[in-house]
């Protein structure tokens, strides 16, 4: 079956992106100015789809041609300061205003460019806003945890809401304290007056010019952070920033991808191979320096569930997660 195309809607377009980036967007702008839509996407046949919440859908009547679709994929990323070429084919670039776009140029997207764009449309986001379950209880719980210097992982999977949770969280930290924010990509938008953003970034077309997650974490450590925060965990800055929890750096905060608060041992396990750390090393470093586990669920009516948990080391010394349900530890 033909699926359901999506129509242009001019009448509820918004003015919210600057000039110089609603020129860039060319033919996608209005609908990167919708305010329903979250996600714009640009098919290697230069079909384009938008989700509204509901789905991807084809958008009615527009279609770019190859050239049309390569000069909007590199204008993007040139605008966020980020280059595609024949040696380096795909990135990933924050343009600000809560929009972010990745990249992929042919071979390696069959076809033509494939570009995608995300669109967050709450600029700093509060708890109130993320439709928590039990709210009522587990608002206050987490307001805590900030203002008592815990340090969180906050976890879930993919479209959860795990950033967004960790941006609102971060909002509650004292005005007095000194946040660091590292990024691969730019995009915790955290209502504080004291927050220094570093973001890492890809080498030049020569192979140099590099800067790590890893390398960002050792040289924030050097800036007086109150707060570390590292928006998300994916590889061997993990043994730097749990030694930075576990020295004195109390109160940071960071993401990890995981389906299950159960998982997230297996997910820090297998980072730490990366950085090195054998599973017993991981399993001390790991207890000793997070004091809770949030895991985000999203549910069919985008409410959030969040499930807490502690990290332990099991008797066999690997790294476990004890789970709590309602503030009580369950044995289960």
């Amino acid at each position: 079956m033909e699926p359901t195309t999506h129509p242009l809607w001019p009448g509820l377009m918004g003015t919210f992106l600057p000039a110089s980036i609603r020129s860039r967007l060319g033919p996608l702008a209005d609908l990167v100015e919708d305010p329903r839509v979250t996600d714009v996407f640009l098919l290697g046949n230069g079909r384009v789809c938008v989700d509204a919440g509901e789905g991807s859908y084809p958008v009615t009547d527009l279609w770019l041609s190859p050239s049309q679709a390569e000069e909007l994929a590199r204008g993007l990323l040139e605008a966020g300061g980020r280059h595609v070429d024949e040696a380096n084919p795909l990135a990933d670039v924050n343009l600000g205003h809560g929009v972010r776009v990745h990249a992929v140029l042919p071979p390696i997207s069959g076809g033509g460019p494939t570009v995608s764009l995300r669109i967050a449309r709450v600029t700093h986001p509060s708890l109130e806003s993320l439709s928590l379950r039990n709210a009522s209880r587990v608002i206050p719980r987490l307001i805590r945890c900030v203002q008592e210097k815990k340090t969180l992982l906050v976890t879930g999977a993919t479209g959860s809401g795990k950033t967004t949770l960790l941006a609102a969280l971060m909002s509650y930290v004292s005005v007095h304290e000194r946040l660091v924010v590292l990024e691969d990509l730019a995009e915790l938008s955290i209502d504080h007056p004291h927050v220094v953003s570093l973001e890492c970034r890809q080498a030049n077309s020569e192979g140099a010019g590099e800067i790590t997650l890893t390398r960002l974490v050792r040289e924030a450590l050097r800036m007086r952070p109150t707060r570390l925060v590292v928006g998300e965990c994916r590889g061997a800055e993990l043994a730097d920033l749990l030694q930075a929890f576990h020295t004195g750096h109390r109160g940071g905060a960071t993401t990890l991808h995981a389906h299950s608060v159960t998982e997230v041992p297996i997910r820090l396990d297998s980072l730490g191979a990366l950085s090195n750390l054998s599973p017993h090393q991981l399993a001390r470093q790991a207890a000793s320096a997070i004091d809770l586990v949030v895991h985000v669920d999203r549910e069919a009516d985008n409410s959030r569930r969040l499930t807490f948990g502690r990290l332990k080391v099991d008797s066999k010394g690997d790294l476990d997660v004890e789970l709590e349900e309602a503030g009580i530890i369950s044995r289960d």
